[in-house]
């Protein structure tokens, strides 16, 4: 049975928390690490009611989306609603967890959730995430000494890449020229003689914050007096997997079809699915942005997307949009767009938990809207 630290770095290993906004406040609000975990409950918001339905289902640990304190306190007595809700989880022994933006862009997080809810493929997404600074060392070195040297600067955090690391390339040897001067303490040759050796070239990707120590242990580890390196910076190639929203196609329809399967694929509200934009506009290239997405409307309007589907959609941002003769707006309740994302989750922890540990998708509607007339 998996403790609670167990299943936190499980869930932080997926939506990372250095990936969060930095307004934001993700990660173990509530529990002891060290406490065994047996049930899980999912859901998207903390709320008193929610608190209960864990307490009831004897969950271990509460796995939300919307953190229960964004913003400090210095007391969470029972007397308000938050108070409330930790005081019920802490009376049965349930932990509580948040994922918030830090999965809101993850591969496999809120947004990618709701587009493949959506049935949209060939995902990519909308702001893509910076991808992690890198720089290129290059090295020549004796054949004989280019172990160490290759070992070394992987020891220092050089060569990984995804899930491989001590990745390096060596090129056939080739003949490095040198000659000492005075001063010199050459390992191979003499002062004032031109020397020939044969010499490899190693290359090694580094991250940038490592580029230092990187470069500090090849030197160590170089039998040279003076080695022949170079760094350099690489290009972010664009192809990241992570960011905000997502885009995508669907099979061709109308607004008003797609507004339909739309309605059908999410868990019904009062709020409903609400649409700007001709009936009969063809439908094929989606962009979907779970939450509140009113941030990226700017950029949408110069995208190829046919329609953007989001939360929270206010009147003069969206009026301003549409007279600029974009996509159309399909506008649908927040807690149902990241309530799509509590299944894939669920299955993730199924996946890599099995039978260890049991898990349940509240069934409890918490979006605030309870009457449309």
């Amino acid at each position: 049975m998996p403790s609670l630290q167990d299943v936190v770095d499980l869930v932080h290993g997926w939506y990372p928390p250095a990936t969060a906004d930095s307004w934001d406040r993700v990660g173990l609000v509530y529990g002891d690490p060290e406490q065994q975990v047996r049930r899980v409950l999912l859901a998207v918001d903390p709320t008193p009611e929610v608190a209960t339905e864990a307490a009831d289902v004897k969950a271990d640990l509460l796995l939300v989306h919307h953190p229960l304190f964004l913003k400090g306190v210095h007391g969470f007595a029972a007397t308000t609603p938050k108070g409330r809700t930790l005081r019920t989880l802490a009376r049965a022994d349930c932990a509580l967890l948040t994922a918030h933006t830090n999965a809101d862009q993850a591969a496999g997080g809120v947004s990618e959730a709701f587009a493949v809810a959506l049935g949209l493929k060939e995902l990519a997404p909308i702001v893509p995430a910076a991808a992690e600074p890198l720089d290129k060392l290059t090295v020549f070195v004796p054949a004989d000494a280019a172990a160490p040297v290759r070992a070394a600067v992987a020891e220092a955090g050089a060569g990984q890449i995804g899930d491989y690391d001590y990745a390096s390339f060596t090129s056939a040897p080739g003949e490095g020229r040198f000659r000492p001067l005075d001063g010199a303490s050459p390992m191979i040759g003499a002062v004032g003689e031109l020397t020939t050796v044969e010499e490899v070239r190693i290359e090694v990707v580094v991250p940038r914050g490592r580029r230092e120590a990187v470069v500090r242990a090849m030197l160590g580890a170089h039998p040279y007096e003076e080695p022949a390196y170079d760094v350099v910076e690489l290009a972010d190639p664009g192809l990241a997997s992570t960011g905000t929203g997502r885009i995508g196609v669907v099979e061709p329809t109308t607004l008003a079809g797609f507004a339909e399967s739309v309605a059908a694929a999410l868990p019904a509200t009062h709020h409903g699915v609400r649409v700007a934009g001709d009936p009969e506009r063809p439908v094929r290239r989606v962009a979907v942005c779970g939450g509140a997405g009113d941030f990226l409307l700017d950029r949408i309007a110069t995208s190829d997307a046919d329609v953007y589907v989001t939360s929270d959609l206010r009147h003069h941002p969206a009026a301003e949009f549409l007279e600029k003769g974009g996509p159309a707006l399909v506008d649908v309740a927040h807690w149902a767009a990241e309530w799509t994302w509590l299944p894939v989750l669920e299955q993730r922890l199924r996946e890599a938990l099995g039978d260890a540990v049991e898990t349940r998708v509240s069934a409890l509607a918490t979006d605030p809207w309870t009457m449309r007339l």
